[in-house]
């Protein structure tokens, strides 16, 4: 049996306590966005380039303001965890990797504040027009464990990996699945 080092070193993460974080996150599919206070909103456009794990993002605040720009790379641990590391880049530095061979997804992100978390809501544009997707990232695994599924929520997709960014944009919509109520 590999250790978590072996395993974050096959992934492409050679030094995972050092340069890279944990996201732990969960997900469900919603029919529209939920009736609550909205934080704030980002248009995001998501570049998956081809034959890597990388992902160039642009996110734009709704209403105005300079797009923050950066370049992930990201590795599945679980499911519900991921390894992450980020660089934020200049318009410059963006402009040599949007060039590059891949697959763009593009939606709006609402923020809404949840308890002691922050929940947000995608609605997909494009080809994935009419799919939202809520999802909550936490700081520890007792906490994503503890936290209940939203009320306006229909089933959690955490598990389904056919909901990630990734595999939404290579894949399209999912086939059949969990149904979506509430």
């Amino acid at each position: 049996m590999r250790t978590k080092e072996q395993h974050a070193a096959a992934l492409g993460f050679l030094k995972p306590e050092k340069y890279a974080a944990v996201e732990r996150e969960r997900r469900w599919l919603c029919t529209a966005l939920p009736d609550l206070p909205l934080l704030r909103a980002e248009a995001i456009e998501d570049l998956y380039i081809d034959d890597s794990r990388l992902r160039l993002r642009r996110v734009t605040p709704v209403g105005g303001g300079e797009p923050i720009l950066r370049l992930s790379k990201k590795a599945d641990l679980a499911p519900d965890k991921r390894l992450i590391t980020t660089l934020y880049l200049t318009a410059r530095e963006f402009a040599l990797f949007e060039g590059l061979p891949g697959k763009v997804l593009r939606k709006t992100r609402h923020y809404y504040a949840a308890d002691d978390v922050t929940l947000s809501v995608d609605r997909f544009e494009g080809p994935l027009a009419g799919l939202f997707l809520a999802e909550v990232e936490f700081a520890d695994d007792a906490a994503m464990a503890a936290w209940p599924d939203p009320v306006f929520a229909g089933p959690e997709v955490t598990d389904d990996l056919r909901y990630t960014g990734g595999e939404l944009v290579r894949a399209g919509r999912p086939g059949p699945g969990p149904a979506v109520s509430g």
